[in-house]
């Protein structure tokens, strides 16, 4: 599963089909540092001029057609290197969309909205309404980019078609993925290679490159510094860019934190830790009403979970759109359901589905997902590998904080990693956050109840920057904008704007 942004009520009535909306999941070399030789061959790209035009031929669903309809819209993309160690060699294009300011434009503030995987493009299309309404709408370019391999950037990252993934050849994601042997991840390596064009597309879609490419998407933008806002996921590319390019950070607002001082598999466990806390609030919710389906006792609500959704195990259930369901895309479905307090009732409506044996509600709840292929092929180039008996282990762990998991088809097999034969090492150290020594101060909006990125992880992603903290009360994942709260929008909006951070003490709520 992945660390991503899912929208809230508020937001969502103006986002229908939004896909970008994160969470856990899920022989190159280590590309050369910023300010190295490299970086002399950049000219050519900092010195782009971007062609903004309308935005219709950029959408890839007819969903986001829709939105980048909107006349207010405008879109481009930009070159960067599709390796930095041979800039002059192939090139790689990434999709920007831009909603300009609805006053005297003093700058833009690049976002990026949770993954991998996510669109910060389509992120931008479902929010205008919020933007124009908004402080920040009014003085800056409100700009959004799919990370390359995300959306309408190219090389595009395929391993298996939709088609393969709704009838369930593609690896699937419980625990961990259903990846039992060492010929299995040889296959996802190798389809993966094939659908997205070869080695170099494949291995360079680490969050090394994605940073890279955020400093020519500054330049080309015309900002002598960044002004830029991450949810999720997006708060690592934030944190990452801060430490590497601190000269050229303006204002950095990371919302729904990840955790800088967790290894890959601890920040995976605090996820499903926090998953499962969220589980036990719906199960509480439901026990209010005599004929709840996960039955009047929380206690017992994770092994009646396990009974509702045992069926999918051996067979996947019809769907109204004529796909199958089946025990993995109701977990993601429920996953994603717990992202936001506002989702639970829709959560006791899909699993009162399940018992009646309608799938529906249930894969609803797990549009908002970014793209699985993208996911996968960054987290290979991020995260360390697990020899067999390590993954296999975690697994089992998981199993044991979040019960709710705790099924035999997630937890009781051996597992290999899904990125034990990719084709390069990764590229990012661990831990991935370097010195942040001599930084213009970053914000850190952090939810006491967040079920994706805990708060404690909040806690010391505002340490590790030495950043400053805003504390919100709530159970949902990222709160700015998104969450319907005046005071988390006015300490941002403030930061934002007049580089003014809040009080050590700053608290809000959703």
């Amino acid at each position: 599963m992945r660390s991503r942004l899912r929208l809230p009520n508020r937001s969502r009535r103006l986002t229908t089909g939004l896909a970008a909306a994160a969470t856990l999941l899920l022989a190159g070399c280590t590309p050369a540092a910023p300010g190295s030789g490299a970086d002399a061959d950049l000219g050519a790209y900092l010195g782009q001029e971007l062609d903004w035009g309308g935005c219709a031929g950029t959408a890839t669903s007819a969903a986001d057609a829709e939105l980048f309809a909107n006349p207010a819209l405008e879109c481009a993309s930009v070159e960067v290197p599709l390796d930095y160690d041979t800039p002059a060699g192939a090139r790689a294009r990434v999709a920007l969309l831009r909603l300009p300011a609805t006053g005297e434009a003093e700058g833009s503030l690049l976002i990026n909205p949770g993954g991998p995987g996510g669109s910060g493009t389509g992120l931008v299309a479902s929010t205008v309404p919020l933007w124009q309404a908004s402080r920040v709408g009014e003085r800056f370019d409100i700009v959004g980019f799919d990370p390359r391999g995300t959306g309408s950037s190219t090389p595009a990252l395929d391993c298996y078609t939709d088609e393969e993934y709704d009838a369930g050849d593609g690896p699937r994601f419980g625990a961990v993925y259903d990846i039992t042997s060492a010929e299995q991840a040889v296959e996802l390596a190798q389809r993966c290679t094939d659908g997205s064009g070869g080695v170099a597309n494949l291995v360079n879609a680490g969050s090394t490159n994605v940073v890279r490419d955020m400093d020519i998407m500054r330049a080309v933008l015309g900002d002598d510094q960044l002004t830029y806002l991450g949810y999720s996921y997006g708060s690592e590319l934030g944190a990452m860019y801060a430490t590497t390019y601190p000269e050229k950070v303006r204002a950095i607002v990371l919302d729904g934190a990840v955790a800088p001082d967790l290894t890959a598999s601890r920040f995976r466990l605090s996820q499903f830790k926090g998953l499962q806390a969220r589980f036990d609030d719906v199960a509480a919710l439901c026990a209010e009403s005599p004929d709840c389906v996960l039955g009047t006792d929380p206690a017992a609500a994770n092994d009646r979970l396990h009974e509702i959704v045992r069926p999918l195990i051996e067979t996947q259930a019809p769907t109204a759109g004529g796909r199958a369901a089946n025990v993995w895309d109701v977990y993601l479905g429920i996953s994603g359901g717990l992202y936001a307090e506002a989702k639970w009732p829709e959560v006791i409506s899909a699993l009162t589905a399940l018992e009646a044996g309608r799938t529906d509600e249930a894969l609803a709840l797990r549009a908002g997902f970014p793209d699985l292929d993208t996911s996968i092929a960054v987290r290979c180039m991020d995260w360390p590998r697990l020899a067999p008996a390590e993954h296999t282990a975690l697994a089992r762990e998981i199993g044991q904080v979040a019960p709710m998991f705790d099924l035999d088809v997630f937890t009781g097999g051996n597992y290999h990693s899904e990125c034990e034969a990719w084709p390069a090492p990764p590229t990012r150290a661990e831990p991935w956050l370097a010195d942040a020594e001599g930084l213009p101060k970053p914000l850190v909006v952090s939810t006491t109840g967040d079920p994706a990125t805990p708060h404690e992880g909040g806690i010391a992603m505002a340490q590790a920057l030495g950043a400053s903290l805003l504390t919100v009360d709530g159970k949902q994942h990222g709160a700015y904008l998104l969450g319907g709260s005046e005071c988390v929008d006015d300490v941002v909006d403030t930061y934002l704007l007049d580089l003014e951070t809040p009080p050590a003490d700053a608290r809000c709520s959703l």
